[in-house]
């Protein structure tokens, strides 16, 4: 079975691959994506976004397509940066920006609960199919720790790994991680439709 992906985010690619890997579903990026001119996103939560753009660029596609929306939410900073995760710091920030402003804000607020979210919307012909959502509890550090992952894994502490997501290995984040848990929700979802199917 194969399902076509709705994202330029090489990071993102990786782990959707992956998981597909796993359970033996064949994700392929949408060709030509980069010549398809972006949807707007306006939605006001994670699921919302995702929605939209599943919508948008399953027209461009011949069957299933999915697209996420994710991001960080800090408790003191009242779910900041949320949907404006990627772009929290200006329109085409970089990730070091991103967390550079994060800091700033949290300054030294001893409150450094955070989560990260993932939403996944499956689309046909310009209609949302099913969403899914993940998410993984975590706290905020102080500086960045570790050269892997990409936007604010280095500043993500995961206790149970005694380190940020940002010092661990993909294929291990991947297991705990909110796009792992939205992955495989939306995965097994599949397959389960295939075997009724």
């Amino acid at each position: 079975m194969k399902i076509w992906c709705a994202t330029g985010n090489p990071g993102k690619l990786r782990e959707f691959h992956l998981a597909g890997e796993l359970l033996g579903i064949d994700v392929e990026a949408l060709p030509d994506l980069k010549s398809i001119p972006a949807p707007e996103e306006t939605g006001a939560t994670f699921e919302e976004n995702a929605g939209l753009k599943a919508a948008y660029y399953s027209r461009f596609a011949t069957g299933l397509l999915f697209a996420d929306d994710s991001g960080l939410v800090v408790d003191a900073l009242n779910g900041e940066p949320g949907v404006y995760s990627a772009r929290y710091a200006g329109a085409h920030a970089t990730d070091e920006a991103n967390n550079r402003l994060v800091l700033e804000r949290l300054g030294d607020n001893p409150n450094r609960s955070a989560r990260f979210v993932c939403a996944i919307a499956i689309a046909q012909g310009g209609d949302v199919v099913e969403t899914f959502r993940g998410e993984v509890e975590g706290e905020m550090l102080k500086e960045a720790r570790g050269p892997g992952g990409f936007g604010y894994d280095p500043l993500f502490y995961y206790p149970p790994f005694g380190c940020s997501f940002g010092e661990v290995e993909g294929e291990r984040k991947f297991a705990v991680s909110h796009r792992g848990n939205a992955v495989r929700a939306m995965l097994a979802y599949l397959a389960k439709s295939q075997r009724q199917g």
